[in-house]
């Protein structure tokens, strides 16, 4: 027994090992402390100094129930092609005009430019049409040869077909735009659009979105009046702009309550709101229709866990921001970008999206092609409808 006892007991070099390695990882953990705890005081003071001051989202008017289409693509990449490589910066509304075959789109460097489309991708030719001096975004066609603009640096503009800019108005009710949007226009002539914020920039319009007040607008112009009009105020990052095919209304999205509502413009519900499609799969950003009895909106981003999160709980978005406002950028949650389609009811048609997009801001349909824009990307995507259909979801 002495022997055994001898055996399992620890040795004096064993003892000594243990005080050393004791010895050795106190001052390891001191420093640690002595660089954690300073760093969580300042992290904590710099949180109570911000003004940024997130408010609770009305989040009862959004459901777990999530808006599902029908028939889906989620690999929509494997069958895309990209036009206008390193030639287009941040693509990010798109207007076809079905007599030229061109494609007008607004992009990050000012520019917007005209896109002749070919059978090739690679083939189509993109040209600098007319530079705004800001950033375009939204685009439409008006009834005389001019294309309207939602620049949110500058306002709503018109330019000629000879490339003259005209600015129409940058402001409503005495409060300057900060993002004007997107932008379509009637068959009568007045134009309906967008101000996403009118506190905040496209810089910064992640903050807009994480403060969680209704800076948005939906507004018209009557270009014979020259008046502006607010017609729906207080949106959650208003966005996209659809006039109906039979001109009673006008479908706009709001981007953090994922949905789309309608504004009508005549009949008995002249003025009044509903919703045209809600609980939406992801963040709506354009929508456009594409003559066939069909919304095409696209999605900057699926609805992720932690954005779900960051919506829940205004201290999260807050702490988003501070990243944001002090740091060299902020996480990217954008995944599982893509587009929907739905019909004239509002009913979902068919989804496509892929993992791999992220930001995708239009989808028009022209021929048996889905074409995109995008804020992040340096192309236009050209999707094959045809050869890459949505199937039936299980």
């Amino acid at each position: 027994m002495p022997e055994s006892n001898n055996h399992n007991s620890p040795s004096p070099s064993t003892h000594a090992s243990r005080r050393s390695s004791s010895s050795s990882s106190w001052p390891l953990n001191f420093l640690f402390l002595s660089i954690l705890v300073p760093v969580a005081a300042a992290l904590l003071i710099l949180y109570q100094l911000d003004s940024f001051d997130p408010a609770p989202l009305p989040l009862h008017e959004l459901s777990h129930r999530i808006t599902a289409a029908p028939a889906r693509n989620a690999h929509m990449l494997k069958g895309s092609e990209f036009i206008g490589v390193g030639a287009l910066m941040a693509p990010e509304d798109i207007a076809y005009d079905s007599k030229s075959g061109l494609i007008y789109t607004g992009c990050a460097d000012g520019w917007v430019k005209r896109v002749t489309l070919n059978e090739s991708a690679a083939d189509s030719v993109v040209e600098n049409w007319v530079n705004t001096g800001g950033r375009p975004l939204g685009l439409a066609h008006g009834h005389d040869g001019q294309i309207l603009v939602a620049d949110t640096e500058k306002g709503l503009l018109s330019i000629t077909e000879d490339g003259e800019v005209e600015l129409l108005t940058d402001e409503a009710d005495g409060v300057k735009f900060k993002l004007t949007d997107a932008v379509d226009v009637a068959k009568d002539g007045m134009i309906y659009f967008t101000d996403a914020s009118y506190v905040y920039s496209l810089k910064d319009c992640i903050l807009d979105i994480l403060e969680g007040k209704p800076h948005g607008r939906l507004l018209s112009y009557d270009p014979t009046m020259k008046e502006t009009k607010v017609l729906v105020p207080d949106l959650y990052f208003a966005n996209g702009v659809a006039v109906s095919p039979d001109q009673n209304f006008v479908i706009f999205c709001e981007s953090v309550m994922r949905r789309c509502k309608k504004y009508y413009l005549q009949g008995e519900k002249k003025g009044n709101v509903e919703n045209f499609i809600d609980n939406l799969p992801g963040t709506p950003d354009n929508i456009r229709y594409d003559g066939e009895g069909h919304y095409w909106i696209a999605f900057a981003t699926e609805i992720t866990d932690s954005w779900n999160l960051a919506l829940r709980y205004p201290f999260i978005r807050k702490w988003l921001a501070i990243m944001e406002k002090y740091t060299a950028g902020r996480l990217h949650m954008e995944k599982n970008s893509g587009v929907m389609a739905v019909n004239l009811e509002g009913e979902p048609i068919a989804h496509y999206f892929d993992p791999g997009l992220s930001a995708v801001s239009s989808g028009i349909k022209i021929g048996n092609y889905l074409y995109c824009g995008s804020l992040f990307y340096p192309y236009i995507i050209r999707f094959d409808l045809e050869r890459n259909p949505a199937h039936a979801a299980t």
